[in-house]
């Protein structure tokens, strides 16, 4: 109870930064206004005049705004002393939305699940958070000139919607949630 009161606070927006290495930073934002609550996933550059929002977590959602590779590279990208992946994974799986999931996606939420939560049972969770992902039909992600889009109908990242993103920011914006992608895997010691 602790933890929801601090979080739908009035009087306080709290707001979650997840840095990533190309310098980006998501930002989860509580909205709180009275009878306009919900979660806000924006995307920020130093260079940019503003946040763009990846997704909206309420009545009036918008999303997806990862696929899965993004969520997990998200996730694993962390520069020097800003929080582990199993939190970074946690707080960002409400932008999933991914129609074609690996077979294994379960193994890295259950064990997010087991090392951060009091959940009995985090592989059945892990299963049915991967089957009802979000509140927006799963959508189907594919690289178009090495930009990663979706079919999404209410998604940001759908270069068909009207409110899409400008095809600058998708590109800077795939660039920058597949970066973990893109680094040498460093050998276990």
């Amino acid at each position: 109870m602790e933890l929801y009161c601090a979080l739908s606070a009035g009087h306080e927006w709290p707001v979650f930064s997840v840095p990533l290495r190309s310098g980006h930073t998501i930002y989860v934002v509580y909205r709180n206004f009275e009878g306009e609550r919900g979660v806000d996933y924006l995307m920020h550059h130093p260079a940019w005049p503003a946040a763009e929002t990846l997704a909206v977590d309420d009545g009036h959602f918008m999303g997806p705004g990862t696929a899965w590779t993004e969520l997990l590279s998200a996730a694993r990208q962390q520069p020097e002393s800003v929080g582990d992946t199993d939190a970074r994974l946690l707080l960002l799986f409400p932008t999933l939305g991914d129609a074609r999931l690996p077979d294994d996606a379960a193994v890295p939420l259950t064990a997010a699940l087991a090392a951060l939560t009091l959940i009995e049972e985090p592989a059945e969770v892990a299963g049915m958070l991967l089957e009802n992902q979000g509140q927006w039909e799963l959508a189907h992600w594919r690289s178009a000139d090495g930009v990663w889009i979706n079919d999404g109908g209410h998604s940001y990242r759908n270069p068909r919607n009207a409110f899409a993103l400008p095809e600058g920011r998708l590109r800077e914006i795939s660039n920058a949630l597949n970066a973990e992608e893109r680094q040498p895997r460093r050998a276990s010691n």
